[in-house]
């Protein structure tokens, strides 16, 4: 989730921080050689679907290490996971660990706001089945993700994210899925920035889980220069898509 389109390109050179989180789409930037950056969070996502209540709470958490200029190694996870499941008078609870997904990205182009060039990086990850039992994927899932982001008027900024995930579903069977997002962010200050996204998490066939999308609303405080904390809200726009998630982070750079 990247809130770097959100910073203006002369603070993010400056050493700024700039993160993959709240929002889906992801940031542009890497970190920097030798820089180790960590985005964690607490979400809790809520559904009501045929008389059934699920809640589902998390801590998802990225860590990314710069190992050049333009090339960053990445794991990622939902982290802890406790699951409850409520209707006809029965309640399922269920806890565990999710998945890990290892990933690099390397930042193609730098985007430069006098010249109007955006910013554009590729992400490379794999999903592993990792986690959990309760809560583990089926297989190695790879996914390839390609970002731009564009500088506009008005410290306002721009970011789009089109990808490919290579998945299996239920029946362990391969099927190939697309995904897409797209940001419109704000700054108000040189502290405080916010956004509003459509995502497309998962655009696929109904026999492998149908699309996925939200519409996302979201705010983030730079408290100095290597510290963030966040916000974010996200609605759920189909019958596939959880009713709601609530999602509060921290980052912080070293």
């Amino acid at each position: 989730l990247g809130l770097s389109c959100l910073v203006p390109l002369a603070h993010a050179e400056d050493d700024e921080i700039a993160t993959d989180r709240p929002d889906f789409v992801e940031s542009a930037q890497v970190v920097g050689k030798g820089r180790f950056q960590i985005e964690t969070s607490v979400a809790r996502e809520t559904n009501r679907s045929n008389g059934i209540k699920t809640t589902v709470s998390a801590t998802p958490t990225l860590f990314r290490f710069g190992i050049t200029d333009t090339w960053e190694v990445r794991l990622e996870t939902d982290g802890r996971l406790w699951a409850k499941a409520e209707g006809y008078g029965v309640t399922v609870r269920s806890n565990g660990w999710a998945d890990t997904s290892l990933g690099l990205k390397w930042q193609m182009q730098k985007g430069d706001e006098k010249t109007a060039k955006p910013g554009m990086a590729w992400l490379f990850h794999a999903d592993l089945d990792s986690g959990s039992s309760e809560f583990r994927g089926k297989g190695v899932r790879p996914s390839v993700r390609f970002v731009a982001e564009y500088e506009l008027a008005n410290e306002m900024s721009l970011g789009l994210m089109p990808g490919i995930v290579f998945d299996k579903n239920e029946d362990g069977k391969r099927f190939t899925s697309g995904l897409f997002g797209v940001v419109l962010g704000k700054g108000w200050t040189e502290q405080w920035r916010s956004f509003i996204e459509l995502s497309l998490q998962q655009i696929t066939s109904a026999k492998n889980g149908g699309n996925v999308a939200t519409f996302d609303v979201g705010t983030a405080y730079l408290i100095n220069k290597h510290t963030q904390i966040d916000f974010v809200v996200s609605r759920g726009l189909n019958k596939n898509t959880p009713d709601w998630n609530l999602g509060a982070g921290f980052s912080i750079k070293f």
